[in-house]
């Protein structure tokens, strides 16, 4: 694992990793079947190399790890080091050898070698900054496939009397965060052009899905 460097982390998060460090495997019951759905749209095989951006206490480690068995590779980049701990402890609870996490910002991490897909699960910090995608991009295989999930603002009749709280909460909690609208995936788009996004919680929340295009349309 790399030193720990100093980064601004969200209030929430902070408080939520502490929580929940006794328990190395938790997450929470609702987030589950995204998270298999998301391992599941990576198409991934085994031996396969994958890259969780943004894998936070390691809560997609599991259903990564099942679809490149033992014989492939997870590496997860997290950039709280709060956070790793829990990360950390959650890899030496289950004994995943082929699980590892490292400690760094998307924009500035130095990754070797190629992976075969790529997760953003949580992490608009990365899937929509252009400097974090442009240094990750290029270790991840042409036409790889890529999936992100995360929050959004909705049209749905129900959903969008949220938006204001949304907002609010994520301007309060997570003021570095770029500020989300009704298609955060744009930036990615550029470099997955055939990138499919479906809603959830009443438009609230997305998971979107494509294969990595190295060359952006958009420059």
């Amino acid at each position: 694992m790399k030193e720990a460097k100093k980064y601004s982390v969200p209030l929430y998060a902070r408080f939520l990793v502490r929580f929940t460090r006794p328990f190395p495997n938790f997450d929470f019951s609702f987030i589950k079947p995204l998270r298999q759905k998301a391992a599941d749209l990576l198409q991934l095989k085994e031996g396969d190399r994958v890259l969780d951006a943004g894998c936070g206490a390691g809560g997609s480690f599991q259903f990564l790890r099942n679809k490149v068995g033992s014989s492939g590779e997870v590496v997860g980049i997290e950039i709280s080091p709060e956070t790793v701990i829990n990360t950390l402890k959650r890899i030496d609870e289950n004994k995943w050898a082929n699980v590892h996490v490292i400690l760094d910002a998307a924009q500035k991490v130095a990754l070797t070698g190629a992976f075969d897909g790529l997760l953003m699960f949580a992490a608009p910090d990365i899937y929509a900054s252009e400097q974090s995608l442009q240094n990750i991009l290029p270790h991840v295989k042409d036409q790889a496939r890529v999936v992100i999930f995360g929050a959004k603002i909705t049209s749905h009749r129900i959903g969008r009397m949220m938006n204001p709280l949304l907002r609010m909460v994520f301007k309060r909690l997570s003021p570095k965060t770029p500020e989300f609208g009704h298609e955060p995936w744009n930036v990615l788009k550029k470099y997955a052009p055939d990138l499919v996004t479906n809603d959830y919680f009443f438009g609230l929340m997305f998971l979107a899905s494509g294969s990595i295009s190295i060359k952006p349309l958009v420059k």
